[in-house]
């Protein structure tokens, strides 16, 4: 598979590269009793899965010190960063989120891995969730499942990026630090929304779709769904160089079709693209009190820099340091986050200029 779309945030993450290395990682589930959704809907049980890496470490009233949460984007789940393009540069000895020294938290998000979701049975039923929905779930594993009301920092990619944000005003205090990488802190509109909502009508428009309740997946919504996710996630000037011409390109695409729709869920997607709906944290960015480093890439479709958009919000984070990582044949496009050589020394200043 080419290196340019394995960062791509959505359910193609499913497909990548092995692990370069084993990491000692727990995985476990939380479950919420009675979750209530911003709709007023409720689910009797709310499943949040979850993998953690090292240890936490406990001051003397036994509150956890050394908490890193890293959020995952749509489509995606929290074994996305044990790749060896993010944990081979971030959690080994001396590294920057070295599991020797840090606790990592990597959740799967409601609708999204082993966590609860439409294709469990409910499908089209499942409430209908938002980011804010999400975060509170995030924030209550933390709290009721794992015993942790201090982040030394949190991180997030794409969703996970926006997330970030909700969490900086929502939760002033809860972390340290906040590290959002490729999203932008306002409405999702234009052609960032056009795309998203033309992946959901091609689900819901394939005669297969059954108001959820398809026997077999829609597959030619699938289809249109799957080569828009390939076309946002990709970085351009590497395709160009690893598509030089119309036969490799179009061999390349007969190859990868049907192993990414094969992957995907008709209603889990749906789902997934739908919750940035009502995300737009703009008007509270005042609220953000602590150190950011916010990260974007100069190749993202889904978060062109030309919008001025990032010069327009940064400056009203009181804290905040704003990054564009210049586009190369080397970077991902908008799957640069994931790939910790391009970011990883911003992190290690943020960590630096966070502590207490």
């Amino acid at each position: 598979m080419m290196r340019w779309l394995l960062g791509l945030t959505m359910a193609l993450l499913m497909v990548g590269p092995a692990m370069a290395q084993p990491w000692d990682v727990t995985e476990g589930d939380h479950v919420i009793d009675d979750f209530r959704f911003e709709d007023g809907r409720t689910l009797p049980e709310l499943r949040l899965h979850y993998r953690t890496l090292g240890q936490p470490q406990r001051d003397a009233q036994g509150r956890v010190t050394n908490a890193v949460m890293v959020l995952h984007g749509t489509g995606g789940t929290g074994a996305q960063f044990l790749r060896p393009q993010f944990a081979d540069e971030l959690f080994g000895p001396g590294q920057p989120l070295d599991i020797g020294r840090y606790y990592v938290i990597l959740p799967d998000n409601i609708g999204h891995g082993g966590s609860s979701k439409p294709s469990d049975g409910l499908r089209a039923r499942f409430p209908e969730y938002t980011y804010d929905d999400m975060v509170e779930a995030q924030r209550r594993l933390l709290v009721e499942g794992l015993g942790v009301d201090h982040l030394r920092l949190l991180m997030g990619t794409s969703m996970g990026c926006m997330h970030a944000f909700v969490w900086g005003e929502r939760h002033p205090d809860f972390a340290q630090a906040l590290m959002p990488l490729a999203c932008q802190p306002t409405e999702i509109a234009g052609r960032n929304r056009l795309w998203r909502a033309m992946l959901m009508d091609a689900i819901r428009s394939d005669p297969a779709w059954l108001n959820g309740d398809y026997e077999a997946q829609p597959t030619q919504g699938l289809r249109t769904a799957a080569d828009l996710l390939m076309l946002v996630g990709a970085g351009p000037m590497a395709m160009q160089v690893e598509l030089p011409d119309r036969d490799t390109t179009d061999a390349w695409l007969a190859e990868q079709l049907p192993q990414r729709v094969a992957g995907l869920d008709a209603n889990d997607l749906w789902y997934q693209v739908n919750a940035s709906r009502d995300y737009d944290p703009s008007a509270d960015l005042e609220a953000i009190a602590v150190p950011v480093t916010w990260i974007n890439s100069a190749d993202d479709f889904i978060n062109p820099p030309e919008l001025g958009l990032a010069e327009h919000y940064a400056p009203r984070i009181a804290q905040g340091r704003y990054v564009l990582i210049p586009a190369s044949p080397e970077t991902r496009g908008h799957g640069t986050h994931t790939w910790a050589r391009f970011w990883r020394d911003e992190l290690v200043a943020l960590l630096e200029r966070s502590e207490p």
